[in-house]
């Protein structure tokens, strides 16, 4: 049982509100994308070793994550939400000041606690406040304005690259932030549970260890940085402690990532389909403008004015989720839209430097538009069966695969770049690189259709207020128990 202790705010409001700070978390990862060459000369360091940038803060996410739904249970949504921004808007302070290599690192790691805590939190209220007839519609309101941030993000973050300096566009999140700590005092609600579970220090620490060594074991592999049995060592020590924690997650009531969630065939397919579609997914923010500045010569601001199309497709989807989803139900659009944006992704590979601009954009546009619309069908189906009194369970869980698989695709698309640098003997990145890291990254997100076919043909008909008829309804769970 919840207690709102103010006033709900409209069901569009919300997701607004969270939006302020998706769109800050989302121009932010665009942002420095775009900016990664820049960031790498200045920083006298590879551009492919900058995908310690990214992972770093992923890896952030993925540790505290976890924590994210008790810290709300315990002190307060509101509270966690508003705190959570204004640590992100440290991190982003101390990124634009940063002077080496491990500086950045570190202050992504803090950018990281608070995207752990700002978004998550953000998604709880919504499931705690909005029913489930409203939540597709909610959350393609919660993604539009939060779209809007890498759409405008690749040609801001590369104007200021090209132009100015690169470090403004982590300062440009101060405001975006202020704004968001403004709405959510004024308009959101405070949700808070009745009985709050003890903190399953324990299984944070497991969680925390092996996700964070495991990750960065795979995402070094190669570089240099440490030693090859150190490497070795970091991968088997998290892979021993996940392997712990799963166990140890299995034997008490209250685990902080509980895996039993795993057992609803809907959430399941959410969180395994989704991860291998979002491997290929998140190498295409780290490859993009790479290939077009490295690979094909670009300026930054022409890469963030090319890559911000892709970001356009996906608002314009939004406007049609819930009708499309409606009409041919979770199960047939998730197969057939991910089989056309696999493609769409493999074809990247096929651009080169000659091929016509308004072809290029022509692809990231439509390329944009589909993975928004499987990404959404992912969100609504995954929480489409998960009780309230669960979402903040479900909430943890769903968004560390999230963060797991975009981070794989990162160390996945790096791993192929610079196996190719090691096969030529050369530390040049050549056009061609890059068509072969598309190639694979869109065979590893095509593993996701399977998981897709085994879903009902009634799957997540709760969210979509959209029933079969009685014999279709039979044969669906029929299947289900297959």
């Amino acid at each position: 049982m919840l207690v709102i202790t103010e006033m709900a705010s409209p069901a569009r409001i919300l997701p607004l509100i969270v939006a302020s700070a998706l769109f800050m978390e989302n121009m932010d990862s665009t942002v420095i994308a775009t900016s990664l060459p820049a960031i790498a000369a200045d920083l006298g360091t590879d551009p492919i070793v900058l995908k310690l940038a990214f992972t770093t803060y992923l890896l952030s996410l993925m540790i505290f994550i976890p924590i994210s739904g008790w810290f709300a249970d315990r002190f307060g949504a509101k509270h966690v939400f508003r705190a959570a921004i204004a640590v992100f808007m440290l991190g982003s302070i101390a990124c634009g000041f940063s002077q080496s290599l491990g500086w950045l690192i570190a202050a992504r790691a803090l950018q990281g606690v608070g995207g752990a805590m700002m978004v998550p939190v953000g998604r709880i209220i919504i499931l705690r406040t909005v029913s489930k007839s409203q939540l597709v519609d909610a959350l393609a309101w919660l993604t539009v304005p939060a779209l809007i941030g890498p759409l405008v993000g690749p040609p801001i973050g590369g104007f200021i690259t090209t132009y100015f300096d690169w470090r403004w566009i982590f300062w440009m999140n101060i405001p975006i932030g202020l704004l968001g700590i403004l709405m959510a005092s004024r308009l959101m609600p405070n949700t808070l549970a009745d009985t709050i579970p003890p903190l399953d220090f324990r299984g944070f620490l497991l969680s925390a260890l092996g996700l964070s060594s495991l990750v960065f074991g795979f995402t070094i592999v190669g570089r240099d940085l440490l030693p090859d049995y150190s490497v070795l060592a970091l991968i088997v020590f998290g892979s021993i402690c996940l392997a712990l924690y799963v166990r140890h997650a299995l034997s008490i009531q209250e685990p902080v990532l509980d895996l039993r969630l795993l057992r609803i065939q809907s959430f399941r397919a959410g969180v395994v389909g989704g991860s291998f579609y979002r491997i290929g997914v998140g190498a295409i923010p780290f490859l993009m403008p790479l290939m077009f500045q490295l690979g094909f010569g670009f300026t930054a601001f022409q890469s963030g004015l090319l890559t911000c199309f892709a970001a356009a497709g996906a608002i314009a989807m939004k406007f049609s989720t819930a009708r499309l989803l409606r009409q041919f139900g979770f199960r047939s659009l998730l197969i057939a839209n991910g089989i056309v944006s696999c493609g769409f992704m493999a074809a990247y590979g096929l651009l080169t430097a000659t091929t016509s601009i308004l072809l290029i954009s022509l692809l990231l546009l439509i390329g944009g538009f589909l993975r928004s619309l499987q990404f959404t069908a992912l969100n609504a189906l995954s929480y489409a069966d998960i009780d309230r009194n669960e979402a903040s369970k479900a909430t943890s869980l769903y968004a560390v695969a999230q963060q797991i698989s975009f981070s794989a695709g990162v160390a996945v698309a790096a791993f192929i770049l610079e196996s190719m640098q090691a096969l030529r003997g050369s530390p040049d990145i050549l056009a061609r690189d890059f068509s072969i890291a598309f190639l694979l990254v869109a065979g590893i997100a095509s593993f996701s259709i399977l998981q897709f076919l085994w879903l009902g043909a009634n799957a997540g008909a709760s969210v979509l207020a959209r029933h079969l008829p009685a014999p279709q309804a039979a044969a669906a769970e029929a299947h289900e128990d297959l």
